[in-house]
């Protein structure tokens, strides 16, 4: 049997490659610029997939509270389906939505909202079949 820091090492690199794994397959699930109406004659913003974390609310559902506070943005709870790609409940209490940088900067001013990060595809160095040979 391997050592107990061997295995909570192990264990954790399994839940890092999780948490990743989700995020880019919530990613390839979005439509491409689907928070953009098309009938905006100005250039268009690209969106990208940002990474949403807020409060949890007390009274409310966590969808609920999350299309309200991306509504704020979009200015309809039609455009908010459309950017929202995950709602993440467990870890962490948030969402993942297709925004573009002045979306991003609108609502990181929104009440509850604690951060928010560009989603980012990460690599890790080791592999866990490496980590066990140790």
């Amino acid at each position: 049997m391997a050592p107990p820091s061997l295995l909570s090492s192990y264990n954790i690199t399994l839940s890092l490659i999780f948490i990743i794994t989700i995020t880019i397959s919530s990613s390839s699930m979005a439509e491409i610029d689907s928070s953009v109406p098309k009938s905006v004659s100005a250039p268009v913003e690209a969106a990208a997939t940002y990474i949403v974390y807020t409060d949890r609310p007390l009274q409310e559902e966590l969808e609920v509270y999350h299309l309200r506070t991306l509504s704020s943005v979009f200015g309809s709870e039609e455009a908010a389906k459309g950017a929202l790609l995950y709602t993440y409940k467990h870890a962490a209490c948030g969402f993942s939505a297709r925004l573009t940088p002045k979306q991003v900067e609108e609502i990181s001013k929104q009440p509850g909202v604690l951060q928010v990060l560009e989603s980012r595809t990460m690599q890790l160095h080791e592999s866990p079949a490496k980590l066990t040979n140790i």
